[in-house]
């Protein structure tokens, strides 16, 4: 198994055109033509993590958070950033991070949170902007199919759960060729009209080039006619956080006792702002710029991370904020990805790290 299959595997999954612009999400150290002889889940890519990675014989370690943010200048292991990455490079151990792109998927990190809460039915709290856009394509008739498939598998036609999503429409087209042209219907210089198609697809925006090199490489004329389309559509798939009903109302007290127990730690709270809880907005990691969000949504509760003290105060009486740790709040991330894997390459040794990275210790 090449380490390009698993992170083709990924990134189908969480698409890193996803990721926010400040992330470093993707392959950091190690080449996809490697051959893995195993995979190491982790939420953070440590030292110690490595030399899991050595002793188990393990050359590919898949981590949520990536070890490198920015550029480094040096590599003389003064900080454990460069020790992490000279170690990693010397022992031929790959480094891969999938970090805010698969926070801004619907069935990511925040919905493993859900899933852990009892929340089957969540939805993306703040979805991204300008995520879609709409493709048009004109085509013989006799190519129609061909180029739908070639346009579905580059990742065109999804709209919400839906695949290979498409509208047709039915017409005559006409050219006619200059000097210099080599036209596939007709001869240089005589308009022809041709029995076309118009075809209509919803594409995700980090898949648009993939949608239109698809469409050449399948297209039958020398100079395919298209154009590209911005929508307004929301993208229910794509975004920030997320937000569900508990299956039934729990009192304040109740929701925190079930919340400390899936998350094994000491919460951080604001006063309730109502007696029974019902909806509940989540975001893995730092969510505190998702709180008007959450407040939008009618969520009672808002479970997040990394808040400081006067931030408490913006909850207003208006909504709960719990702050539950950062690596408390994406804990589930490790089993998250260790399944996808699992489920992707049943025969491949996937293992999860014995090492607690959190670096925050509780008296």
């Amino acid at each position: 198994m090449r380490i390009g299959q698993i992170i083709e595997a990924l990134e189908q999954w969480a698409p890193p055109a996803l990721q926010e612009s400040y992330d470093n999400s993707g392959l950091i150290v190690g080449n996809t033509n490697w051959e893995s002889t195993g995979v190491l889940v982790a939420l953070d890519c440590l030292e110690s993590v490595v030399d899991e990675a050595i002793a188990k014989n393990i050359n590919l370690i898949v981590a949520h958070h990536p070890i490198v943010f920015s550029g480094l200048k040096r590599f003389n292991g003064r900080s454990y950033i460069e020790r992490v990455v000279m170690k990693a490079i010397k022992h031929d151990v790959a480094i891969y991070a999938i970090h805010t792109n698969l926070d801004n998927v619907l069935w990511g990190v925040n919905a493993k949170v859900m899933e852990v809460l009892g929340i089957n039915n969540h939805a993306i709290l703040s979805p991204l902007k300008d995520a879609l856009k709409k493709f048009e394509v004109y085509v013989p008739k006799e190519h129609v199919e061909a180029l739908e498939q070639a346009i579905f598998e580059a990742g065109g036609g999804k709209v919400s759960a839906y695949e290979e999503c498409s509208f047709r429409t039915d017409g005559t087209g006409s050219f006619k060729g200059t000097d210099g042209t080599q036209p596939v219907i007709g001869e240089v210089g005589k308009r022809e009209f041709v029995e076309e198609a118009k075809l209509e697809f919803i594409v995700p925006s980090y898949a648009a080039s993939a949608v239109e090199r698809a469409a050449r490489a399948a297209h039958p004329y020398e100079e395919m006619a298209y154009h590209w389309l911005a929508v307004g559509n929301a993208a229910t798939h794509f975004g920030a956080g997320a937000v569900g009903d508990l299956p039934q109302e729990l009192s304040f007290e109740d929701f925190l006792k079930k919340v400390k127990s899936a998350f094994d730690t000491t919460i951080r709270y604001t006063a309730p702002a109502v007696d029974m809880v019902k909806k509940v907005a989540v975001c893995g990691g730092s969510g505190s710029f998702l709180l008007g969000a959450a407040m939008a949504s009618g969520a009672d509760v808002f479970i997040t991370a990394d808040y400081k003290y006067h931030q408490f105060l913006d909850a207003d009486g208006k909504i709960s904020i719990l702050d539950v740790g950062h690596f408390e709040s994406e804990q589930f991330t490790i089993d998250l990805i260790a399944d996808f894997i699992e489920k992707n390459f049943p025969k491949f040794a996937v293992l999860k790290t014995e090492v607690n990275t959190n670096p925050i210790q509780y008296y």
